[in-house]
C-alpha cells in the first residue's frame, strides 16, 4: 500500500509541556493533514484520563487505557514500549518525560527504528549521550532535541547579527531564566528532587550561546542554593548559577531559580545580554512590551511568541497555534516526515544508508544529538562542579565533564 504521506505520532508523558504545547501541536499538524494517528503514553491512567477530558474532541489512543486499568492496577513505568512497538510505520515518537526518564524512551524508540523528538536537554549523561548517537546512527533515525528557544526570534537575531561580524568576537554575556515556585512544589513535585532549574530552565542559554556562537565550553564553576525547598520538604536545588568559559576565552554567566514568588508577572523571567568586540545585545524575553491587566489574572506580562493561541483566519471559533514552541515541534515533525518520503520508495535495504545521508546534512543545523551533547555535557558539568565545592570542571575530547585542577 502507497504511503499518504502522513505521519503516526507518539507522544510519552502527559505531563504540562505536552497538555500545554506538544499535543496541541500534533492536534493542528493533524488537523493540517501532515499527522495521521496519535498516542500518547503515560506512567498513569489518571493522567490519561484528563488528556482524554482536556482534549474532548480528539481522538487518540491511550497507554494505558483509563477505561479498563486505573493507577493501582500495575506498574506502567514501562508502558512506553508497547506503545512504541504498536506504532505504525513511519511513526515519530515524541519524549516529554522528566529529563531523567529520557534516555530508556529515546534509545527504545530508536532500536524499533522510530524516528525521535525529545524535549530539552537529550538526557543528563554524556555517556547516554554518546549511546543515543551511536545507536540513532546504526538505526538510521533522526533525534531531535527541542531546544525551542533557537526558535525565538529574539536569539535568531543575535545568532544572524555575529555571523555577520556585527558584534565582533565574543567577550562575555549573561543570562537569566527564573520561573515561579509552583514548578518545584506543583507541576514537577513528583520529580523535582531529580532535576533542577539549571538543568530544567537555565540549559535553554547554554544551548543558545553554542547556537548563536558555534563555541564548545570550555570549562564551567557553578553554585547551587537550597534554602526555600528544602523547608517545603523538597530536597532541590533552589536555584543554580553557572559561569561558563567558552574555548575563545569569552564567558556566559547564566542565572536559575525555580522559586520565585507565585505573583510574578508572568511564569518565567528571562533574558540575555551579550558584549562582543564590536557591539552588544540586550534582550528582555519576558516583557516583550506587550501586557494585560484582567479581574481574571490581574496584572499579566505577556509573551506573545513562545506559544499563544489566536482566532483561526477561516474559522475565529477554531483556535490557531502560533510561536517559536509551535515552530520548533513542526521542524522535527516535517523533518521526519521528509525523510521517511525521501526513503519510502527504496528497497528494504537502502533505507537505513540514506537515512544516515540525509541526517548527516541535518546535523549542521539542527540540534541532532552530536549538538544536543554540548548541553547534556555542561549540565553534568555544572552537577560536578557544585558536588566538589564549586571547582572548576573541564571537558575531554568527547565532552565528558572532568574535575581541574585550575
Amino acid at each position: 500500500m502507497t504511503w499518504d504521506g502522513k505521519i503516526p505520532v507518539l507522544v510519552v508523558g502527559g505531563g504540562m509541556i505536552s497538555e500545554e504545547v506538544v499535543l496541541p501541536t500534533v492536534f493542528q499538524e493533524q488537523k493540517r493533514g501532515r499527522v495521521s494517528s496519535v498516542s500518547i503514553a503515560s506512567r498513569r491512567a489518571s493522567t490519561i484520563k484528563h488528556l482524554k477530558e482536556y482534549f474532548n474532541g480528539y481522538e487518540f489512543k491511550g497507554y494505558p487505557d483509563p477505561q479498563t486499568e486505573t493507577d493501582l492496577d500495575r506498574d506502567h513505568s514501562d508502558i512506553y514500549k508497547q506503545a512504541i512497538s504498536d506504532l505504525e510505520e513511519h511513526g515519530v515518537v515524541i519524549v516529554a518525560t522528566p529529563d531523567h526518564l529520557h534516555t530508556p524512551v529515546i534509545l527504545e524508540a530508536v532500536e524499533a527504528g522510530r524516528h525521535v523528538i525529545v524535549e530539552k536537554p537529550l538526557c543528563l549523561k554524556v555517556a547516554d549521550a554518546h549511546q543515543i548517537i551511536k545507536a540513532s546512527k546504526e538505526k538510521g533515525t533522526y533525534v531531535l532535541t527541542d531546544y525551542h528557544k533557537r526558535h525565538d526570534r529574539a536569539i535568531r537575531a543575535v545568532k544572524f547579527k555575529y555571523s555577520q561580524g556585527d558584534l565582533g568576537e565574543m567577550l562575555h554575556g549573561h543570562a537569566w531564566i527564573e520561573e515561579k515556585r509552583e514548578m518545584a512544589l506543583e507541576v514537577f513535585a513528583r520529580w523535582c528532587e531529580k532535576s533542577s532549574p539549571f538543568e530544567y530552565i537555565g540549559i535553554h542559554y547554554a544551548d543558545a550561546y553554542y547556537y548563536i556562537t558555534g563555541l564548545k565550553p570550555k570549562k564551567l564553576t557553578a553554585f547551587g542554593q537550597k534554602k526555600f525547598l528544602p523547608k517545603h520538604g523538597k530536597d532541590a536545588f533552589d536555584s543554580i548559577q553557572a559561569t561558563i568559559e567558552w574555548e575563545d576565552s569569552s564567558v556566559l554567566f547564566i542565572q536559575t531559580s525555580w522559586v520565585c514568588s507565585e505573583y510574578n508577572s508572568a511564569l518565567t523571567n528571562q533574558g540575555l545580554q551579550l558584549s562582543g568586540t564590536e557591539g552588544e545585545y540586550w534582550a528582555d524575553h519576558k516583557a516583550r512590551n506587550l501586557h494585560f491587566v484582567t479581574q481574571k489574572k490581574g496584572y499579566e506580562d505577556f509573551n506573545p511568541n513562545f506559544f499563544k493561541g489566536y482566532n483561526d483566519w477561516d474559522d475565529p471559533n477554531v483556535i490557531e497555534w502560533v510561536g517559536y514552541g509551535y515552530d520548533s515541534i513542526k521542524q522535527g515533525l516535517d523533518d521526519a516526515r521528509n525523510i521517511e518520503m525521501e526513503v519510502a520508495s527504496l528497497p528494504a535495504d537502502q533505507v537505513i544508508p540514506a537515512r544516515r545521508n540525509i541526517i548527516e546534512k541535518l546535523e549542521k543545523t539542527r540540534a541532532l544529538p552530536n549538538q544536543a551533547l554540548i548541553g547534556t555535557a555542561i549540565n553534568e558539568a555544572v552537577r560536578l562542579s557544585i558536588a566538589n565545592n564549586n571547582q572548576f570542571v573541564g571537558f575531554d575530547e568527547n565532552m565528558y565533564p572532568i574535575l581541574s585542577s585550575f
